[in-house]
């Protein structure tokens, strides 16, 4: 593996995250991602909780991952739209991170995930040295990579074995198990963010869906109410057979 087609000289100090660009100064590609992003996030965040209770991981969301030095850097960078990465520190010395660098931090993210906003070609690009899949199958080497096209409400998941990406198939649910995390991918339709869309979502793998924090809140409420009818049931009862309840 190399991360440089243009080897620094003998001394070269490689750039970190804080000198290299955060952005290639495009904009993005369709609303649907930063919403997307965040419905992954925050419904998987219990779970991360649980499986690394000290914290040591980092999540990033349209964050540019350097595998190579390029003139501009950015042309040695791919950002997905949504990746983790675990046993990592969630700040590098108190600093949150601009981008992921490999050359700083070795470790590869177990999962990334691209929402394809065209047809999906760009995702599935196996040129070498410039195509997506080829530079994640070959070089930054997540251990599962995702493909999800919206408009066709259809994620395609990838694992690499062996030094080569494998196409997984769906389980009876039409998810897809993400076992180091104990999770299920697949496609939910429903509405976020006022949005009705399928989006791509999480389960465990008895196939509960996980749930985002407002869901999580508006379901303890539900349950709340139907205790309050339950209770209100009961005492109606009780003073119907000439039982005061406070009493």
């Amino acid at each position: 593996m190399t991360f440089t087609s243009n080897p620094p000289t003998s001394g070269t100090t490689l750039p970190d995250h804080t000198q290299l660009p955060e952005s290639d100064g495009t904009f993005v590609k369709n609303w649907q991602e930063h919403p997307q992003s965040i419905l992954l996030t925050d419904s998987i965040t219990p779970i991360l909780k649980q499986l690394i209770p000290d914290g040591q991981y980092c999540i990033g969301q349209d964050l540019g991952i350097y595998w190579r030095i390029t003139d501009p850097p950015e042309r040695g960078a791919e950002a997905p739209d949504w990746f983790y990465v675990p046993n990592v520190p969630p700040t590098l010395n108190g600093q949150i991170r601009r981008s992921y660098v490999l050359w700083q931090e070795y470790i590869a993210p177990l999962i990334v995930l691209e929402f394809a906003s065209g047809n999906g070609s760009e995702e599935r690009d196996k040129t070498p040295w410039t195509g997506k899949f080829w530079i994640y199958e070959q070089v930054i080497r997540p251990a599962f990579y995702g493909i999800y096209e919206v408009n066709k409400a259809s994620v395609e998941v990838y694992h690499l074995i062996e030094g080569q990406y494998q196409l997984l198939p769906a389980n009876e649910r039409g998810h897809y198990p993400i076992n180091p995390l104990g999770v299920e991918l697949g496609i939910w339709q429903g509405e976020y963010q006022n949005a009705e869309l399928p989006w791509l979502r999480w389960w465990d793998l008895q196939g509960n869906l996980l749930l985002t924090g407002e869901e999580r809140a508006e379901q303890e409420r539900e349950r709340a109410e139907l205790e309050r009818q339950k209770s209100d049931r009961l005492m109606a009862q009780l003073r119907a057979l000439g039982v005061e309840p406070e009493a």
